[in-house]
């Protein structure tokens, strides 16, 4: 007979105290809010946190352990927020800290974690640190927190060194001194609104130490660490000695990235962390060459989890994947920590979209592709992931298949990137479109007051409204599969699969009675029923003790009758 996952309706999970289950966080599902696309609470266009706690109930019955906020710090939103003007201020556009303390409340009422984003790399040129830097001039000593030099060449028009931008052209920008003339330079690995630390300097540990228990006594359970790869620069900020270093990101260490210095850091800041009651986390974003050298992030008295990149740059394929699987599990097993899987966030295109187009174009595409084929992709790319064991992060919208909006208007688009050359594509905008959730109003549900990056028509039927209680929607198979993993808390628990045979383009793994099974290919297998089906991405058929999985498709299965 023929099966497809049954869709469950909306349901209250039982709440529980944040402080309920030690080592939550290692087979986590946290859940990427990305505060200004995901609810608009007074109609000007743009999300803030009163609309991210309105919405608290939608996550809980969702079944997600944890919700990650990206920066809602003051800013003058140069790079989306992640230019800080005020670690300790929300910025209006988002409300108030009371508003940021009300969320936080609220979340733990549903059993939700909060995890905050914190920017150590880099502040906004806006902050007050900087800004006395500059008005100050040569010799101020808020310039030594900073990374300034003078120029080479005669009168120093060029830059210390050839160190290149993440988002295009040199990573240093001179300044005009008080007195008016030309005069130093200071170094940016992204845009120059976004002048990097000098993490050499004890103030700015002392500053983030101080910033980090700010937030603990506010409350939130942990921290995503932004660029948690960069904070330590080689000594003397030595030439690079090629172009088009952007390319070479996650290849090799960089003189500005993945340098051993910034482990002495994140120990200082664990033992913070772990004066504070309720088992509270560090994740990092290190875009690092190796999985291998990812772990050294989550050695035992550093952070706790690290973005896998590598498998969110792998292709729908069974033996990359099963290549990737198992060298990040080899990699975690010796420092204890857990494996971390993503598919998807905020500055890389949607995996519905990734999975539409032909392998090998990146993680930034600009064209729509097959959108059938990358849903269907998506959805069983999902299913494999929550699988695995260790912990898993979903970005918003993805549990409505939302593809990335690739046909966005030049006029509209706000991501820094894109106004400069020779740096990352510029086009992280087609992923941060506010989500719909109705199927009608000026914004599909967003807010009364429009959108601040224009939502396609096809969001009225991806809406949460469209597509909860349907059966067979993309909503309903996130829901079910998160019921599913949180009933078998041995779902997402250990450190390893058990490999089965299968036909070529299929992976198969268990773990104890439980089965999973992934058609990579572009073609219906057949193969031996593993027990009872408990959740499909597709539609498939059973008899005489075989299962048909249809092309990219994934199945669970269980022992148990």
């Amino acid at each position: 007979m023929s099966q497809q996952h049954t869709a469950a309706p909306a349901r209250h999970f039982a709440t529980v105290s944040v402080a309920d289950r030690r080592d939550w966080w290692r087979d986590a599902v946290i859940y990427q809010v990305y505060p200004r696309s995901f609810a608009d609470s007074n109609g000007d266009g743009m999300g803030d946190l009163e609309g991210v706690r309105s919405r608290l109930p939608y996550l809980r019955d969702l079944g997600v352990d944890a919700v990650w906020l990206s920066p809602f710090y003051a800013s003058p939103q140069a790079d989306a927020g992640y230019d800080v003007a005020d670690y300790r201020a929300v910025d209006p556009m988002f409300g108030s800290l009371l508003d940021a303390d009300a969320l936080i409340r609220d979340a733990h009422g549903h059993g939700l974690r909060v995890i905050v984003d914190l920017v150590p790399n880099h502040s906004s040129d806006r902050h007050e640190w900087f800004k006395r830097a500059l008005a100050e001039g040569p010799g101020s000593p808020l310039r030594d927190r900073y990374h300034f030099r003078p120029g080479k060449g005669k009168k120093g028009e060029l830059p210390p060194n050839d160190w290149e931008s993440i988002f295009g052209g040199p990573a240093w920008t001179r300044v005009t001194e008080p007195d008016g003339t030309p005069g130093e330079w200071y170094l940016h690995l992204f845009a120059p609104e976004q002048p990097d630390f000098n993490w050499d300097h004890p103030a700015v540990g002392d500053e983030f130490r101080s910033i980090l228990r700010f937030w603990l006594d506010m409350g939130v359970d942990g921290f995503r660490i932004d660029v948690a790869h960069g904070l330590v620069k080689a000594e003397g900020l030595p030439d690079l000695g090629t172009h088009d270093q952007v390319k070479l990101l996650g290849n090799d260490v960089m003189p500005f990235f993945d340098q051993d210095g910034v482990h002495a850091i994140y120990r200082q800041w664990r033992r913070i962390l772990d004066e504070y009651s309720g088992d509270r986390i560090f994740v990092a974003e290190a875009w690092t060459p190796t999985v291998e050298r990812t772990a050294n992030y989550v050695r035992p008295d550093e952070l706790h989890q690290a973005f896998n990149f590598q498998y969110l740059g792998t292709a729908w394929d069974a033996k990359e994947l099963r290549a990737v699987i198992d060298r990040t599990l080899d990699a975690m097993r010796p420092v204890g920590a857990p494996a971390t899987w993503v598919l998807s966030n905020h500055d890389v295109t949607r995996h519905a979209t990734r999975f539409a187009n032909p392998p090998g174009l990146g993680t930034q595409i600009r064209t729509a592709g097959d959108r059938e084929l990358g849903l269907r992709r998506a959805r069983a790319a999902t299913l494999l992931m929550l699988a695995l064991p260790g912990s898993a992060y979903l970005y918003q919208g993805e549990e409505l298949g939302l593809p990335d909006v690739v046909d966005l208007p030049d006029e509209v688009r706000q991501d820094p990137a894109y106004f400069r050359g020779a740096g990352q594509d510029g086009f992280r905008d087609g992923c941060r479109v506010p989500i719909p959730w109705t199927r009608t109003g000026s914004s599909y549900g967003f807010g009364d007051g429009g959108s601040w990056l224009p939502q396609p028509p096809v969001w009225a039927e991806l809406s949460v409204e469209a597509q909860t209680g349907v059966p067979g929607s993309t909503l309903e198979l996130y829901r079910s599969a998160l019921r599913v993993r949180r009933e078998r808390p041995d779902l997402g628990a250990g450190e390893s699969v058990e490999w089965l045979r299968a036909p070529e383009g299929v992976l198969a793994f268990r773990r104890g009675d439980f089965v999973c099974v992934a058609n990579t290919t572009g073609e219906s297998v057949t193969i031996p029923s593993h027990g009872r089906v408990l959740l499909a991405s597709g539609e498939v058929t059973e008899a005489d003790g075989e299962t048909k999985v249809p092309a990219d498709t994934t199945v669970w299965w269980t022992a148990e009758r």
